[in-house]
């Protein structure tokens, strides 16, 4: 999937998808994890993405698929080592996302201390809508941010609660990877999360943000 930056109007195809585990103190309360000491950073293909309007697909291999709401932010210009001061300017613009997880998977690579590639990492486990550029949403530090499900408010919570702000995760990120150009940064989800079924539609919605319609059907 393709993505075109909101102020540049540059298309192109995402290289990386930078996420953020337990970036929300709730949410690590109830994933029975403590907040990280620094931001703690796990990585999705690009085959993950779908748009609004599309659906996310059950795999087989999981019974107990989960919904994550996050604000996503998309990088406009390439770069390394970046300061927190100015790591923002590097930001082209902001959607909403969902994280989807095979919750099932995840436990059993926790266990045996393995990654959560497989977990994380399926065909369309990262829905993200319309970008708008980083000049309309102004402060990505004070956005409210939902997740509804078959029309149930499921998520509900503000990027004020954030543990590592967009731009702290931005100067993190890029002190492990050279950043680059529509690369995508999924900040975290607030508390809430829950499973999906076959049938359910997922709606996505953030401050300043176009919402995000998914259907959820079994592969």
């Amino acid at each position: 999937m393709d993505i075109t930056l909101p102020d540049s109007g540059q298309t192109l195809r995402p290289g990386k998808l930078i996420c953020v585990g337990k970036n929300y103190a709730r949410h690590a309360a109830e994933m029975g994890g403590s907040v990280p000491s620094e931001p703690m950073l796990f990585l999705k293909p690009s085959t993950a993405l779908v748009g609004h309007g599309g659906s996310i697909v059950l795999p087989p291999h999981s019974t107990d698929v989960h919904h994550e709401v996050e604000l996503v932010a998309v990088i406009g210009r390439g770069g390394k080592n970046i300061a927190v001061d100015n790591a923002l300017d590097y930001v082209d613009g902001y959607a909403v996302g969902l994280d989807m997880t095979a919750r099932d998977l995840q436990q059993k690579a926790k266990e045996a201390g393995a990654p959560w590639s497989v977990a994380k990492g399926f065909d369309t486990f990262a829905p993200i809508g319309a970008f708008v550029t980083a000049r309309e949403v102004g402060d990505p530090g004070r956005l409210d941010i939902e997740l509804k499900v078959n029309g149930d408010v499921k998520q509900r919570g503000s990027t004020q609660d954030m543990v590592f702000s967009v731009a702290e995760i931005i100067s993190y990120s890029s002190r492990i990877f050279t950043l680059m150009p529509g690369d995508l940064i999924f900040t975290g989800t607030p508390e809430g999360v829950g499973p999906v079924a076959d049938g359910d539609v997922l709606e996505a919605s953030a401050t300043s943000l176009p919402d995000l319609r998914v259907r959820v059907r079994r592969g």
